[in-house]
C-alpha cells in the first residue's frame, strides 16, 4: 500500500502568481472599452447600409422623375431653384468640306 504524504510534506507546488485587483480592474475597463467601440463602429457600419440603399433608391427615383419631364419637355435643362425650363442648344455639325 502507497504511503500518504501529508499537506506539508508536498514542496512542489509553484505560487499561483496573479494581478492585483488594480491591474485586473485596469485590463478589463481596457477590454470593455474596446468591446464598446466595436459595436458603436457595428452600429454605424449598419446604418451605413441602410443609407446606401436609401440613397440607391432615391436615385431611382430621380431617375424617373427627370424621364417623366424629358417625356413632357424634351431634352431641355432646368433650373431646379426657379423650375425655369431652357432648350439646350444644338450642337453643331463639325465641318468635314476640308
Amino acid at each position: 500500500m502507497k504511503e500518504v504524504k501529508s499537506k506539508d510534506e508536498y514542496t512542489d507546488f509553484k505560487e499561483v502568481k496573479k494581478l492585483t485587483e488594480d491591474e485586473l480592474k485596469e485590463l478589463n475597463d481596457c477590454i470593455q472599452k474596446l468591446n464598446s467601440i466595436q459595436m458603436q463602429i457595428g452600429g454605424i457600419e449598419s446604418q451605413k447600409f441602410e443609407l446606401l440603399n436609401l440613397i440607391s433608391s432615391a436615385n431611382e427615383e430621380l431617375k424617373e422623375v427627370q424621364k417623366s419631364l424629358e417625356t413632357t419637355y424634351g431634352a431641355v435643362n432646368i433650373d431646379i431653384s426657379t423650375g425655369e425650363i431652357v432648350e439646350q442648344e444644338k450642337e453643331s455639325e463639325p465641318n468635314t468640306e476640308d
